[in-house]
């Protein structure tokens, strides 16, 4: 069993704490023993910062990093040799009418540049095992597609 500490800490009190919508800031910060901070907010549309991160994206970001980890590591074990590798990955959220909402779909869109011809096809097939694989795919309610594109250097 693995566990995972993160602390978030509310850094949008101007003045009057949450007295009203429009009275506080949704900025936070995410921290994690020896790294980093991460500056974070709501979405825009929620009254957050476009300069921070905000929950969506890190969520999109997760399974983004978690595939290619998984996939490099398979690619590694399998003797395909990658040179670059980079996802513009998408998630798409749905609004209800009462203001909830739930992500309907995130869609990888991997572009891996591999080392010779015969080992493209392998380097597409991998993309499969890595969904399999990956802890934060695996954890959505969520489909989480890929769209891969394996080319030669």
């Amino acid at each position: 069993m693995h566990s995972y500490t993160v602390t978030t800490t509310w850094t949008g009190n101007q003045g009057a704490g949450t007295s009203n919508y429009r009275a506080y800031s949704r900025d936070h910060t995410l921290s994690a023993d020896g790294r980093p901070d991460i500056a974070a907010t709501s979405d825009p549309s929620f009254r957050g910062d476009p300069t921070r991160w905000n929950p969506e994206q890190l969520l999109v970001g997760a399974l983004s990093d978690c595939h290619m980890l998984w996939y490099l590591h398979l690619c590694a074990t399998s003797g395909v040799v990658v040179e670059s590798y980079v996802d513009e990955a998408v998630g798409f959220m749905a609004m209800e009418q009462n203001g909830a909402g739930q992500f309907t779909e995130v869609i990888l869109r991997p572009r891996v540049v591999v080392s010779t011809p015969d080992a493209v096809e392998k380097a597409q097939e991998l993309h499969a095992k890595a969904h399999e694989m990956c802890f934060i795919a695996r954890s959505m309610n969520f489909p989480v597609k890929h769209e891969p594109l394996v080319t030669v250097a």
